[in-house]
């Protein structure tokens, strides 16, 4: 499978890529499709009403994670990464006041929010924990369509016979360096003398133009620049009821006030990286514009860990943060290919895991690492994030999640640097680990996976 470092790297909205990016476009795709007519069922009359129903993880999180309103957004024509937080609260309360969506190209449709979306905590559909239903019905209660779309992270989103087809060789013809795992990476690095990063530049460029990935890749981490700088300016409290404060602004404060003093200690630097990943997860919690890298619940690793070299590290400089980007996404490229980033799927270790993965890769390649240095810097982070379930308490993505993201940056330049240390050679190759995760997920307990019916979620009482 080609995932072009825009699948990898999504503008959107939090606080989730699966369950509140993903229900949003699915519900856009489901008017799509009523717009064609294409799976129209026959002899149905106009549709005239919609009715929506939230399967396994999405049902059991849902509340938390604001997968209904994403639902009513989508319906109401939002899109996550043109998202206007002030026309969707209009829409909104004109949705809840009349029941009524009213779509271009479309007659108006019956769509009562509270009714007519349903979290479903019995039936788990067969293609992914993360599974919705949209209905549509003539002005009989005759079936006129029904599509069932699958949110398997990162913002992806399947219908069930698209997920079937998944196996399925979709590598574009042109791409010059057509790897699928990171063997077959590192041989065609060697033959061809690039780095992964050039690599994945010129695969890009064999389905888009030069001026559209640089201008891309600027906007992507302007985004992700600018939602450092909110986080670590704002204070409160963060919505969905665990009274959860924000800290990233704080502590970036008080590192301010010691900087420059003679008595810091040398690991305070792990403060830094830990404020700058956490501010953009306390975005994220807030329901803010983020990059999904490779999701929302990760969004804070990588972005921290380039701001933490650029700002820290001798020799950095932004020039570099396209090949920065351009790595990461081959790796997370590859591990989603291999294995999921999936926290409903495989747990937290597809995550964190994931984006420590991908931020080491290109801390190492940044900071001069050959694609064997970068490699093996991918594998150490995914290494020690193996087994990390996903157990958000109240369903939200906050705790755990924000200081997870905060731990997976020290962990991606502690393994960037250990792979500095070395020639690139290792025992445990990444394909290995990819696959050891994949595993570790089938295996893992359904509680453990972002159903917030095990672990944190529920030994924390709820106050």
């Amino acid at each position: 499978m080609f995932l072009s470092v825009f699948d990898i790297f999504k503008i959107g909205v939090g606080p989730s890529s699966s369950h509140t990016m993903g229900p949003m476009v699915a519900a856009a795709r489901f008017l799509e499709a009523l717009r064609s007519g294409a799976d129209r069922v026959p002899g149905a009359g106009e549709a005239a009403r919609i009715e929506a129903r939230l399967h396994g993880s999405l049902a059991f999180t849902g509340k938390g994670h604001a997968t209904d309103r994403a639902v009513h957004l989508g319906l109401l024509g939002h899109a996550p990464a043109t998202f206007d937080v002030v026309a969707a609260e209009g829409d909104l309360a004109t949705l809840y006041e009349t029941g009524t969506l009213r779509p271009d190209g479309l007659p108006a449709l019956a769509y009562a929010p509270e009714t007519d979306l349903i979290f479903d905590y019995d039936e788990m559909l067969p293609g992914h924990t993360n599974g919705m239903v949209l209905r549509a019905y003539d002005i009989a209660g005759n079936l006129h369509m029904t599509e069932t779309y699958y949110s398997v992270g990162g913002g992806f989103v399947m219908t069930a016979r698209e997920l079937d087809r998944q196996g399925e060789d979709t590598m574009p013809e042109g791409v010059p360096h057509p790897f699928r795992t990171a063997a077959e990476m590192l041989r065609m690095a060697r033959e061809s003398g690039h780095s992964i990063a050039q690599m994945k530049r010129r695969n890009e460029l064999a389905t888009g133009s030069a001026e559209d990935l640089d201008k891309g890749l600027d906007r992507i981490w302007r985004v992700m620049e600018d939602c450092i700088a909110r986080g670590i300016a704002t204070d409160g409290i963060l919505p969905g009821g665990l009274n959860l404060r924000r800290r990233a602004g704080h502590i970036h404060r008080q590192l301010l006030e010691e900087r420059g003093r003679n008595l810091s200690a040398p690991h305070t630097v792990n403060d830094w990286l830990s404020v700058y990943a956490m501010a953009v997860n306390e975005e994220n919690a807030a329901g803010g514009q983020v990059v999904t890298a490779p999701t929302n619940g990760a969004a804070g690793v990588v972005p921290g860990t380039i701001r933490y070299w650029l700002d820290h590290v001798p020799g950095a400089h932004r020039g570099l943060i396209p090949d920065f980007l351009l790595t990461a996404a081959a790796v997370g490229g590859l591990i989603k290919s291999n294995a999921s980033i999936s926290g409903a799927e495989v747990g937290c270790q597809g995550e964190v895991g994931s984006a420590a993965a991908m931020a080491a890769a290109g801390l190492c390649a940044a900071m001069g690492g050959t694609p064997e240095q970068v490699e093996n810097a991918a594998e150490i982070a995914l290494e020690h994030h193996l087994g990390m379930t996903c157990d958000p308490i109240k369903g939200l993505v906050q705790a755990p999640c924000i200081e997870r993201n905060g731990l997976g940056a020290i962990k991606a330049v502690s393994a960037a640097s250990l792979s500095l240390r070395g020639d690139g050679r290792h025992l445990v190759s990444l394909d290995a680990c990819v696959e050891t995760m994949r595993q570790t997920g089938r295996d893992m307990d359904r509680r453990y996976k972002e159903t917030s019916q095990g672990g944190l979620a529920v030994n924390v009482p709820e106050c």
